[in-house]
């Protein structure tokens, strides 16, 4: 009897996808899953831990045409060395020590749909010609077994490694890395994309609050402007266990998270920790009103953008002394306009 033991995550597939942001970098992420989805290509995820690389797998796999077909998962690092090879692609009854009864793979259980490797970089050299053989002729063999079994299955491979320098260094082989990365995606780390926090973290108290069945609303600016500033090397599972942590120890409708996880503790260190928040938090706003032309208010306005009021705002700026520098970026514009007129 063939044993089937992994989840083809049926409900994900018909839940909708949370990939929220609307910086650049991030846009640019969504432009690019749109591309790729339809076609049956190839792709290779790149990104640091806790960037959101199995949700972009996800979210390739529902724009498919394979949409309704099995979604199939594997942690390449989470698997023994001596394992992964009959994870992929399975076993015959008796073909090692311990296998009892005959058992398909990852592939053969993703037959039809998309199969999704994560971590891929870790997958020993003697097995990456195998899974290249797979992704070349979409037939393998199972252990024990001489019958070929073919297959039609679409890869997503992730890694949070360098494979291009893995490659040089002999660690990764040149034609399997060539062959997943016909169309690689990028994930820029959480502090490259700063604009879409204050959206993750309402949307990340209102999913834990409805879990604990609390009323978590009200996010004071000194809070957020803590979470702005602060580098997040966890990336967005880091933020989403912080905002956990938040929620769970908030005992009112203000949120109240521990902010001293987000501090690095050193002597003396309390003026200079106050300097820097209030340093980082102005450059934020700067950067968001650069990028809005300084629209202050209304839907696409720098308020929006950072998930706070326009007054909020405006009275941040006064503290902050940032008026004076838009009219200095006002003056200097019409400064370059005069010149180049008078040039003309």
């Amino acid at each position: 009897m063939i044993q089937g033991m992994y989840s083809t995550d049926r409900e994900q597939r018909s839940a909708p996808h949370e990939m929220i942001g609307t910086s650049r970098l991030f846009t640019r992420v969504i432009e690019q899953i749109g591309v790729v989805a339809p076609t049956d290509s190839t792709v290779l995820i790149e990104g640091e831990t806790g960037t959101g690389k199995e949700l972009v797998a996800q979210a390739i796999h529902n724009m498919s045409a394979r949409r309704n077909a099995p979604f199939v998962k594997l942690n390449c690092a989470a698997i023994p060395a001596g394992l992964i090879e009959s994870e992929l692609f399975g076993h015959e009854r008796g073909a090692f020590t311990g296998a009892l009864t005959q058992r398909i793979g990852r592939f053969e259980a993703a037959n039809g749909g998309t199969l999704f490797l994560d971590e891929i970089g870790d997958i020993a050299l003697d097995l990456q010609v195998k899974l290249l053989r797979v992704l070349q002729e979409q037939e393998f063999e199972r252990l024990g077994s001489t019958r070929s079994t073919r297959v039609n299955v679409r890869l997503v491979a992730a890694t949070n490694r360098n494979l291009q320098q893995m490659v040089k260094d002999k660690e990764f082989r040149a034609d399997l890395y060539y062959r997943l990365s016909v169309f690689p995606v990028s994930l820029p780390p959480l502090r490259d994309r700063r604009e879409d926090i204050p959206a993750l973290v309402r949307h990340f108290i209102s999913r834990y609050s409805q879990r604990m069945n609390k009323v978590v609303e009200d996010v004071p600016s000194e809070t957020m402007d803590a979470i702005l500033s602060y580098d997040w090397p966890g990336n967005i599972r880091q933020l989403q266990n912080f905002i956990e942590h938040g929620v769970i120890v908030s005992e009112g409708p203000v949120f109240e998270p521990p902010l001293t996880q987000l501090v690095e503790p050193q002597a003396d260190s309390l003026p200079r920790i106050v300097k820097t928040l209030e340093g980082a938090t102005r450059d934020h706003i700067l950067q968001t009103l650069e990028e809005t032309k300084w629209v202050v208010g209304g839907r696409h306005g720098a308020a929006a953008r950072l998930g706070i009021a326009r007054t909020t705002l405006l009275s941040k700026m006064r503290r902050l002394g940032i008026e004076t520098s838009a009219e200095e970026t006002r003056a200097r514009n019409a400064n370059r306009s005069e010149a180049f007129a008078s040039v003309a």
